[in-house]
């Protein structure tokens, strides 16, 4: 007896169409959406991550930011960071401008999130493209080879490689995307004298030591600066300068290493920071002369304690502490101050404005700041 089984042809199945992610703007194509969107300023962006998955994805992702640069919308922002005595924390901040008043703009500190390792003391700084660095420091009295590296486009913190030496008050400065780090170590072992300064390269990932003279070699540095392709690193005895282009190393001027006082910023070539009657001033390097910050004596006080400075977008930004009476409470107050060289060659500012951005307990103090692009 046979037996015959009927088959029924089988179509095989056809795949399913992927699905197409919703466009950024309905009715309009990605590539003319992102054109438009990477114009909007981003004190807007948290407005607009709330529109659709897509555009929240859009506002935290790199192309959003490469075309902002490419468009030359790239905007100036401002991040410092403070020393906390209650906790013996560092912590960063942003300065926010509240965009619901725009004729009358407020400014105020935003906290990030804490670095990792918050309790480091004596730490570089340093900024390229859209991270700040945060290199080195000492954790309870031990020096650290540390580095971490905070995203300012998602305000995440991140480990980057750790630098050949551990170091604690090292000057540091970034050029053509690298960054430069000199001094904060003990030049007691062969180690420690090949890296007495070393560059560090985003795009490779990797530290690589900078030749220097042992007679330049000393320990503590309290003052860095970037003037015209050279990194300055202020030690408590002599200055000393390198040219990244030449390799070479030079002593600072003593007329500058006699006047520079404080965290300083460069804007157009001009050194500024504060002088003992705690004037602004700068000096310029082409000149050699240091040169008073004209028409703030109204505007701004006497900076006796000291104060912290950055260029903003060509920018002069000046972060300070103010005692708030006999309050439990410091003020942190701060100026932007718009700066011009006139006919006669003198240095002018114009106060933009100046405004407390953060009450801090009385034991809090700046530790530093500076200003990225994004």
């Amino acid at each position: 007896m046979s037996t015959s089984t009927n088959t029924a042809a089988v179509k095989p199945s056809t795949p399913p169409e992927p699905t197409q992610p919703p466009r950024l703007i309905p009715s309009l194509p990605d590539d003319l959406a992102l054109n438009i969107i990477a114009r909007v300023p981003r004190r807007h962006h948290p407005t607009l991550s709330l529109v659709s998955k897509s555009m929240k994805s859009l506002i935290s992702s790199p192309l959003l930011y490469a075309a902002r640069s490419l468009l030359s919308c790239a905007e100036h922002f401002l991040y410092i960071s403070l020393r906390l005595h209650t906790s013996h924390f560092m912590r960063f901040y942003t300065l926010y401008q509240n965009p619901n008043n725009p004729l009358n703009p407020k400014y105020s500190l935003i906290p990030l999130p804490l670095i990792p390792s918050p309790s480091l003391v004596g730490s570089a700084f340093a900024a390229i493209n859209h991270k700040i660095y945060v290199l080195g420091g000492s954790i309870k009295d031990i020096p650290s080879p540390q580095v971490w590296s905070l995203d300012c486009r998602t305000h995440k913190w991140e480990p980057a490689p750790n630098m050949h030496v551990s170091r604690e008050f090292a000057a540091a400065g970034a050029f053509d995307d690298k960054i430069y780090v000199i001094g904060g170590c003990v030049v007691d072992n062969w180690a420690r004298s090949k890296n007495w300064a070393e560059v560090y390269d985003p795009k490779t990932g990797k530290w690589n030591s900078v030749p220097s003279p042992i007679q330049i070699r000393d320990k503590w540095m309290h003052a860095s600066a970037v003037i015209d392709g050279k990194v300055y690193a202020m030690a408590d005895r002599n200055g000393v300068c390198y040219e990244v282009k030449s390799g070479n190393w030079e002593t600072v001027d003593s007329d500058l290493d006699n006047g520079w006082r404080g965290r300083a910023c460069v804007i157009d070539g001009v050194l500024f920071c504060y002088d003992y009657l705690g004037n602004i001033r700068g000096y310029d390097v082409k000149e050699g002369t240091w040169k008073e910050l004209k028409g703030l004596e109204k505007g701004l006080p006497r900076f006796l304690c000291g104060a912290t400075m950055a260029n903003l977008g060509g920018k002069l930004m000046v972060v300070w502490e103010s005692k708030n009476g006999g309050g439990k409470e410091t003020e942190i107050r701060c100026a932007e101050i718009e700066v011009k060289t006139n006919e006669a060659g003198e240095l002018w500012g114009n106060i933009e404005w100046s405004d407390v951005v953060l009450l801090v307990p009385r034991e809090a103090s700046i530790v530093h700041c500076l200003a990225v692009a994004l």
